[in-house]
């Protein structure tokens, strides 16, 4: 009787989670606690904790991926939806794309195309993290081009594009660099305001610029339809994400499918933000957690978003030179793809400068363009590097 009692001793978590579990599960608790006491991202950070959690907790098998056998019976829930819903059909942040050009008004954009540029300028950071992960994979971290390419996209501080490349190109840094994406754009009030006075002057904050014009229906129509054919003929690979954003755009922007309009940004985008959060939690185990790669992953995607932020300022600095009519630079800061947080913190600094500033409507121009910048690096690089 003794014997068995220890038999099914050994058999439970208490006897085998570790200390690096324990760790873990702490983590997961503070993005819980940052979610709901802080408000930081928690339709992100809530359901990714809950997922670090529920991962790091020993025995259950909830992660186990199914084998070649189909749905064999030892496979577990988030392992199913990792594996069918990023690593082998990667549907997940195409439908949340979905989801967010139904909520896209790219009337900002129409109005003043040059913001596009700012969008542009902004993916600057994807590319430095890139070229540093191969400068850290010569040096003796596991990096190939593959895994640098995943760590690189990081600066466009968009989850959907960071988790939809990395599940294509590098899935066993998955979790790393998804929570690292979300968990930067959940610090974006704290990361980019020193950076944006650092790098701007009390004049130039001070830059008002005049409304916007009012833009046409039959514009809004044309803008994604034309996107949509124009990006995907120069970059096929980036179909999933810019055609299911372009399709969600128009119809919002039509007028004639107000329930698909609704579905597509409440319950479908919310269903697919609750598998893809929770599964990308999941992927945050300890073994994976404590790892010198980690902390590499995590300089490497500070430094992106950092160049990305001050590349749209600089950028808009040189614009300056050769416009009449001024750019506030800190708009320029909202070229990083975290909408709408990082254009409300240009309106806000730029408030902060003078009162009579409103640059929310001219900063969402080059945030909604580094949504459609990162997603074309990202099909660049998986045509590449695939």
């Amino acid at each position: 009787m003794i014997e068995q009692l220890l038999d099914f001793i050994r058999t439970t978590g208490v006897a085998n989670i570790g200390w690096q579990d324990v760790v873990m599960i702490f983590v997961g608790i503070l993005f819980i606690y940052l979610a709901i006491k802080k408000d930081w991202e928690p339709y992100e950070l809530l359901p990714i904790g809950l997922g670090i959690i529920a991962a790091n907790l020993p025995l259950t098998g909830l992660i186990t991926p199914p084998t070649s056998d189909s749905l064999n019976q030892e496979a577990g829930i988030f392992g199913i939806f990792f594996h069918y819903g990023l690593s082998f059909w990667n549907i997940l942040p195409p439908i949340i794309f979905l989801g967010l050009g139904a909520l896209t008004d790219f009337g900002p954009v129409i109005a003043n195309p040059k913001t596009l540029l700012l969008g542009a300028a902004a993916q600057i950071g994807i590319f430095v993290a890139f070229w540093g992960a191969l400068m850290a994979g010569s040096l003796g971290m596991n990096f190939g081009i593959k895994e640098a390419a995943s760590i690189g996209i990081i600066g466009g501080a968009d989850g959907p594009t960071t988790i939809f490349l990395s599940a294509r190109l590098a899935p066993e840094i998955l979790g790393i660099t998804a929570v690292i994406a979300y968990s930067y754009m959940a610090a974006v009030a704290f990361i980019q305001p020193p950076l944006m006075k650092l790098f701007t002057t009390e004049k130039e904050r001070q830059i008002v610029m005049r409304p916007l014009r009012e833009v046409s229906k039959l514009e809004k129509l044309i803008f994604p339809n034309v996107a949509l054919i124009a990006i995907i003929l120069v970059v096929p690979k980036s179909a999933p994400l810019i055609a299911m954003f372009m399709i969600g755009n128009l119809f919002r922007e039509s007028g004639a499918v107000p329930r698909l309009t609704k579905s597509a940004s409440n319950e479908i985008l919310n269903i697919a933000t609750i598998f893809l959060m929770i599964t990308v939690g999941t992927q945050l185990t300890a073994d994976r957690v404590f790892d010198w790669q980690t902390m590499v992953i995590l300089v490497l995607g500070l430094v992106a978003f950092s160049c990305g932020t001050i590349g749209g300022i600089l950028f808009a600095k040189i614009m300056n030179l050769f416009l009449n009519e001024k750019i506030n630079p800190l708009i320029g800061s909202a070229g990083v793809s975290a909408v709408p947080m990082a254009a409300r913190i240009s309106h806000h600094l730029g408030q902060e400068a003078n009162p009579n500033n409103f640059l929310l409507p001219h900063a969402m121009g080059p945030n909604v363009a580094g949504v459609i910048g990162s997603a074309v690096i990202a099909g660049v690089f998986i045509s590449l590097v695939a």
